[in-house]
């Protein structure tokens, strides 16, 4: 719908145009829609909004792959959405270098394929960390063993099974890694002409920097566009989580283990003293046997208590708890 105009604009513009300030006959050609060519060789399937709600989810994405790759690579991890973008597919697929690594995944539930795309010099640098060098790519470029596949096929996976978190307020996906080519001519999985999302994340690992390319056919996605509108993707993470996870959480506190000590005093020897210690010999502490003694929790003084034994062992009985603002 238009902007409304007050009483006072109005009056303004029709003042404007008696005294000749304003021509008629261009406020005609400006109200005119500004007509586009439409090319029905490139249809376009995805909108503004699909794009930016593809972002969005490639956004939290990219988080995860920043705190778990680091686990297995032992080297920090920046990932970042560059870009997205709609081309046909064979666009995609003649942009392709050589030797590249692709991940076709089956994604389950949808219907098809979609593809990721490494760049070769993050395979290599994944490689390099992995097999314990500092995480440098090559300086040129060459096809993968298959030693080097069998890493980099791990680290898809890894990479694939972490898309299922980012998806689950559009869909519940349960992705399957088909197959890595190497090669793009063995990677044709939708027609040239279809049209694809593509959302490109910028990978920085160490001093290593390089792009991966989410490929994402509008056929695959066919099936869930109506979801692909933030309006929706916000709406699903407002809805209210009706579970109690404070009897879970306490229970998992219970079980955490924390080191307790005793100290049953302290004293002062000179260097030369302790390098002398053998068994019998006695140091004298600045405590007595009816002394309360100190117990830590971590570096934290908590309790006092006397000493004693239980069941031949050594042990302390707690007379007083310290709290916070003692």
């Amino acid at each position: 719908m238009g902007e409304v105009l007050s009483q006072s604009e109005i009056d303004n513009l029709l003042a404007a145009l008696t005294t000749g300030e304003i021509d008629a006959s261009e406020l005609e050609e400006s109200s005119q829609k500004q007509v586009t060519d439409y090319d029905f060789k490139r249809p376009a399937k995805f909108s503004k909004e699909h794009l930016r709600t593809l972002e969005i989810i490639y956004e939290n994405y990219g988080r995860l792959i920043s705190t778990n790759l680091p686990l297995y690579l032992r080297k920090s991890v920046q990932t970042t959405v560059a870009s997205s973008e709609t081309v046909t597919f064979s666009e995609f697929s003649n942009a392709l270098s050589n030797p590249v690594i692709l991940g076709i995944i089956d994604f389950k539930p949808l219907s098809g394929n979609i593809i990721i795309e490494l760049s070769p010099n993050l395979g290599f640098a994944m490689i390099d960390r992995m097999l314990g060098g500092p995480g440098l790519p090559l300086e040129k470029n060459r096809d993968f063993s298959e030693i080097e596949m069998t890493i980099i096929e791990k680290l898809m996976i890894l990479c694939m099974q972490l898309m299922k978190d980012p998806w689950k307020n559009v869909v519940d996906i349960d992705p399957i890694m088909e197959r890595i080519e190497t090669n793009a001519q063995f990677a044709q999985i939708i027609p040239p002409s279809d049209m694809i999302a593509i959302v490109t994340m910028n990978i920085r690992i160490g001093e290593t920097e390089g792009f991966m390319n989410i490929c994402l056919p509008f056929f695959t996605l066919e099936d869930v566009m109506d979801k692909l509108n933030t309006k929706y993707w916000f709406a699903s993470m407002q809805e209210e989580d009706s579970t109690d996870y404070e009897e879970y959480l306490e229970a998992m506190i219970k079980r955490v283990d924390v080191p307790v000590r005793a100290v049953l005093g302290t004293s002062a020897i000179s260097v030369n003293e302790f390098l002398g210690l053998v068994p019998g010999d006695v140091i004298r502490l600045n405590t007595t046997v009816e002394s309360e003694m100190n117990v830590y929790v971590g570096n934290i003084r908590k309790f006092t208590a006397m000493p004693g034994s239980s069941k031949d062992k050594y042990a302390v009985r707690v007379t007083s708890v310290i709290r916070e603002e003692e």
